[in-house]
């Protein structure tokens, strides 16, 4: 009995000294990421999201539904919205979090010029109503906050690479609503003395990223078209320079940055840039696909300039022969056995056969250009490394890979999925 009592104190011991973090946007990239690393790291993680008609938690699913040994223990999720006062005073009543991280947005820039009035009810308004809730409940003096700005906040940039005393110059409605949520981060932490912080976090990417992000979509397009799923992948911009990070390592970031013993802003990025040009050439590169360029601006095409058949069946050997992306397949199984799905080598080589040097498959389309465009990003992530200890550790053309090969598994294995040397009919035969 007296084993049974100690025990007992022991586990609450524990339970009252675990940290909680509240974090909204959860069932996003960044969000799922941030979620494993703070259950890894011992915290009771919880989550807002947003109500739906469809289901929306697919990255998440494998921490949640699918793992008993987080959920209603360690994990918990609540609706409500950044939008809602509401909701938000009756989540931080509930929860009392040690830090909050605010992730929330509408974070497409092009759909922003098309949706303005709801990207800065939720970007700018939102940051504004959720820093609001944290003094009004009082949670200010024991609630750390974190904000995910961007480096979209430079728009226009006036010098590179950008550091955190760059001037501001936003083009967009999406920056605009996110330059709003910086300065109240800033005004917020001065006037009430609220422990809160702007991650100006570079592009960062993944196999989570949403197949609207143009990252994604080249590298989804990219297995697509050699596994005969898809024709050509239409593109806007192909100049445009972006700072391309792993996004499980900004993660990471995010949480120093509430470790750091003042409040302060930071960058995140690698202090390279890259052009979206060059971001579809490594990925086709990764398939054993060479691509040389015709055309300028809208009339610009990519063409197959060599095929390495060798080059992909090496990537599918390696995909097969490693606990690839382990997680990241998890995020994605929505229920399925099939995500990373093993690559037959006969059929990958089929496959490749149907392409030939001289095929168009690339396009630009001028539907996907931004009324405004931003040209050159590049950040300056001294600050971060000499204070926080962070520093990017994943290079460009290993992160093109990771998401290649995680594409390449994942439509392998939702559209084809073979037996061993079996011939399968494409499904556009």
């Amino acid at each position: 009995m007296a084993d049974i009592f100690r025990n007992q104190v022991i586990y609450q011991k524990k339970i009252s000294q675990m940290k909680k973090a509240l974090i909204t946007g959860i069932t996003g990239q960044d969000g799922s990421y941030l979620t494993e690393l703070l259950l890894e790291k011992g915290y009771e993680v919880h989550g807002i999201i947003r109500r739906s008609s469809t289901i929306n938690t697919t990255r998440i699913d494998h921490l949640y539904y699918n793992n008993p040994q987080y959920r209603d223990s360690k994990f918990f999720m609540y609706y409500g919205d950044v939008v809602d006062t509401s909701s938000l005073h009756r989540i931080l009543e509930k929860t009392e979090p040690d830090e909050i991280y605010n992730l929330a947005a509408q974070s497409h820039v092009k759909i922003s010029f098309e949706i303005p009035d709801y990207t800065a009810q939720v970007d700018a308004l939102g940051t504004l109503r959720f820093l609001d809730a944290i003094r009004e409940t009082g949670l200010g003096k024991q609630t750390k906050f974190y904000q995910a700005s961007t480096s979209e906040l430079y728009g226009k940039a006036v010098e590179s690479p950008q550091s955190e005393k760059t001037p501001f110059y936003p083009r967009s409605p999406y920056a605009v609503s996110k330059l709003f949520a910086y300065w109240s981060v800033v005004n917020y932490r001065e006037a009430y003395n609220i422990f809160a912080c702007n991650g100006i976090l570079f592009n960062h990417e993944s196999p989570r990223r949403g197949e609207n992000f143009v990252t994604r979509k080249i590298t989804k397009s990219a297995a697509e078209i050699v596994l005969g799923i898809k024709e050509k992948l239409i593109l806007g911009n192909l100049n445009a320079n972006r700072d391309w990070g792993y996004a499980p390592e900004y993660c990471e970031g995010m949480w120093q940055i509430l470790q750091h013993e003042q409040p302060e802003d930071f960058i995140l990025a690698t202090g390279e840039t890259h052009t979206v040009r060059e971001f579809c050439e490594e990925a086709f590169d990764c398939l054993g696909i060479g691509i040389e360029w015709h055309g300028k601006n809208e009339n610009e095409r990519g063409v197959i300039k060599s095929i390495d058949k060798n080059k992909i069946v090496e990537l599918g050997d390696s995909l097969n022969n490693s606990n690839h992306n382990k997680n990241d397949h998890k995020a994605f199984k929505s229920g399925s056995d099939n995500n990373g799905a093993f690559i037959n080598k006969e059929f990958l080589l089929q496959r490749i056969s149907d392409l030939n040097e001289g095929m168009e498959i690339i396009n630009v389309g001028a539907e996907y250009f931004r009324p405004a465009e931003v040209d050159y990003l590049i950040g300056d992530y001294s600050k971060a490394r000499k204070q926080l200890g962070w520093q990017p550790k994943v290079k460009f053309n290993e992160l093109v890979r990771i998401m290649v090969g995680t594409d390449l598994q994942m439509q392998f294995g939702k559209n084809l999925i073979p037996h061993n040397g079996a011939k399968v009919e494409s499904p556009n035969s």
